[in-house]
Order: structure tokens, then C-alpha cells, then sequence
């Protein structure tokens, strides 16, 4: 199995890149944001590798980190949700935007990736909160629970009647108490918040 590859952008495509390893190029599919990411043709590039054996044929799927390659890992665990589909949503969110959408329980965030409708995203939900609280910290970044926090709590419903999407409300009131302190009360938490959500 391979697991990294290290060489030379040889093309890059509009869902993959192909990589010349000492003269052979293997054709690597990635998230849209990896691509973005890629140096230009010629260039050096190190790549985390998934590989996948399927009816004869094998795909490898390229990360830039171990946090993308860990919620790839963890969205296929759902049904429904294949290896192309758990790209499409890693091009959509950030690990750190799917962990608080997760953690929010924000539906319309996870639509937001082709091919994943509300029921989806709803099962995506369902099945990954719990294990929320399991992750390495960089990889579950912005995603503490609202459960058992009555000031973050009415901090975050003071912002989604503000009109912000339940993510991001969430995402900035975390950020805000985990600046200010847990002893902060809810004015101070929803001011700081606004700092973080304003443009």
C-alpha cells in the first residue's frame, strides 16, 4: 500500500495530479482545496497517500495533512458516503469547518458539498458527533459542545438571531470563550464573537 509520495508535479487535472516519481507518474485524486494548494508544474510535492484496491483497479487519494486524511478516513465510515464523496465535502469545509458544522449540527454547512443532500447530512451528523469528542485537538478544532455551557450557549442563539448560520455563530462564540475564559458572561462572549465574524 502507499501511503506517501514524494516527487514532482507532472500535470495537474481538474480532480487529480499526476506525480513523477523517478520517472513513473501516479495519478492522485485530492480534495479541491489540496489542488489549490499545489505548486506549479515541476515543482516538488509531498503528498499523504490513501490507496484504494477496487474491482482491479487502485486509486490513490492525496492530503496535504493528516487531518484531512483523518476525516476522509472517518466520512467513509458512513453509508452512503464513498471515497469521492468524502472529497467533495473536504472541498466544501475545512476538517475544522466539518468539525463545528458536526458539532452545531448544522445541515445546511454539509449541503453545501455536491452530492450531499439533507438526509445525508443529517445521517453525516448523526454518526460523527459523538466521536467528536475523540479526536486529536488540531483535528476537532472548533468543535466543543454547547451541551453544559448555558453562556455559549445563549451566545450562540444570540448570534444566529443576528442572522449568522449556525457554524459560524458557533465557531466564533467557542473562539470567544476560549479567549476570554469560561467564567466570561454572555455579553462579553457575543462582543467577542462579533470581533471574529466581522469582515
Amino acid at each position: 500500500m502507499i501511503a506517501l509520495l514524494r516527487g514532482r508535479v507532472a500535470v495537474s487535472e481538474e480532480e487529480a495530479v499526476v506525480i513523477d516519481v523517478g520517472g513513473v507518474g501516479y495519478r492522485v485524486f485530492c480534495d479541491a482545496r489540496t489542488l489549490a494548494a499545489l505548486p506549479p508544474a515541476g515543482e516538488a510535492v509531498e503528498l499523504l497517500i490513501e490507496t484504494h484496491m477496487r474491482e482491479g483497479a487502485i486509486q490513490l487519494f492525496g492530503f496535504r495533512d493528516r487531518a484531512g486524511q483523518h476525516w476522509f478516513r472517518l466520512l467513509q465510515n458512513i453509508q452512503g458516503v464513498g471515497a469521492r464523496l468524502a472529497l467533495a465535502l473536504l472541498s466544501a469545509l475545512t476538517p475544522e469547518e466539518l468539525a463545528a458544522a458536526i458539532a452545531a449540527q448544522d445541515r445546511s454547512a454539509l449541503a453545501r458539498a455536491n452530492g450531499v443532500g439533507p438526509r445525508l447530512a443529517g445521517r453525516i451528523i448523526a454518526e460523527l458527533e459523538e466521536r467528536l469528542g475523540s479526536l486529536p485537538p488540531a483535528m476537532a478544532a472548533g468543535s466543543a459542545a454547547v451541551t453544559g455551557d448555558d453562556a455559549l450557549g445563549d451566545a450562540v442563539s444570540a448570534l444566529l438571531h443576528l442572522g449568522y448560520g449556525r457554524s459560524e455563530a458557533h465557531r466564533a462564540a467557542t473562539l470567544a470563550r476560549d479567549r476570554l475564559g469560561p467564567a466570561a458572561g454572555v455579553d462579553r462572549l457575543i462582543r467577542e464573537a462579533l470581533k471574529e465574524l466581522a469582515p
